[in-house]
């Protein structure tokens, strides 16, 4: 089943048969994100350079067509744990990817056309002490660079978290990774659930995320944040220029850097392993990743674990 939304395309797999690559991925890891395909000009050249620079391949080169008959080249190497990358050569213009195969239907959910604008990034959760081996991987296969480091302490946990993006910055990986074996919080809950290391939350861009945030609730759990952390808010960032009731009501997160403002809000994760969930984000100029909501954040997953537990 192909989704779309604006530009947005997540192509989701289910096994027909229990050795199929898929059912052998979700009777491992549960429900989950496996492949994050990435677009290159030249599958060939990309996928000779990072094999030769460490990546393990999965899938040569192979040519075929697309839904609708434009040219595709497709290849696919290792990344982190079970998770993959796709390497996708495409005649169809970005943002218009239809895999073959597949047969045209209504959404089941009418929502508004323009709710999300892009993928603006996916968190990968780490095993403890891999973290830096990760980010050399993808800076020397790959070309990307780190933007961003992190380092979060709550009263039960913490977390080492570095960005790293493509020089386009088109591709956006925040990998985090437990601060200690001894105690490794909700990351070490989820590689517990997920059985290892892989993609925590999938984070999209929208222009307005109290507009966002009011459709998607019909549908979706969102966590709850607690209300002193908006009691807080203005004393951290000073004075804000816009209405704090609609975003405390919908537990919508707002942190600040040096370029802008910036929005977030996360759902529950409404899988039985309680593994993947999302995260909707307006950038108001903001380049960050909210920082400063990382807390508030790590201690609402934290309560939503033990919320399930019980």
């Amino acid at each position: 089943v192909l989704l779309r939304q604006g530009t947005l395309r997540l192509l989701l797999t289910q096994g027909l048969a229990a050795d199929d690559a898929a059912s052998v991925f979700v009777e491992r890891h549960g429900d989950g994100i496996r492949d994050i395909a990435l677009r290159t000009k030249d599958a060939l050249a990309a996928f000779g350079h990072v094999t030769q620079r460490g990546a393990q391949p999965l899938r040569e080169p192979v040519t075929g067509k697309d839904g609708v008959g434009r040219r595709m080249l497709q290849a696919t190497v290792a990344a982190v744990g079970d998770v993959v990358h796709s390497l996708i050569q495409s005649d169809a213009a970005p943002g218009t990817f239809l895999p073959p195969g597949l047969v045209a239907c209504e959404a089941p959910v009418a929502l508004d056309a323009g709710l999300f604008s892009g993928l603006d990034h996916l968190a990968i959760c780490l095993e403890p002490g891999t973290l830096d081996a990760t980010v050399r991987f993808y800076q020397h296969v790959f070309g990307f660079r780190q933007s961003h480091q992190e380092v979060v302490h709550t009263d039960a946990s913490g977390m080492n978290s570095k960005v790293v993006q493509s020089p386009s910055a088109g591709i956006v990986l925040p990998l985090q990774e437990p601060l200690s074996r001894e105690n490794p919080g909700q990351i070490g809950e989820f590689l517990r659930r997920h059985g290892g290391p892989g993609v925590q939350h999938l984070a999209l861009l929208t222009p307005d995320i109290v507009g966002c945030v009011r459709q998607l609730q019909r549908h979706l759990p969102f966590l709850e944040i607690p209300t002193r952390y908006y009691e807080r808010l203005e004393s951290r960032l000073g004075t804000l220029s816009f209405d704090m009731g609609p975003l405390r009501e919908l537990g919508i997160l707002v942190d600040r850097d040096e370029w802008g403002t910036l929005l977030q809000t996360f759902t529950r994760s409404v899988h039985p392993r309680q593994t993947l969930f999302f995260e909707a984000i307006q950038r108001q100029e903001a380049r960050g990743f909210g920082g400063a909501n990382i807390r508030a954040l790590f201690e609402a997953v934290e309560r939503d674990y033990a919320r399930v537990q019980a």
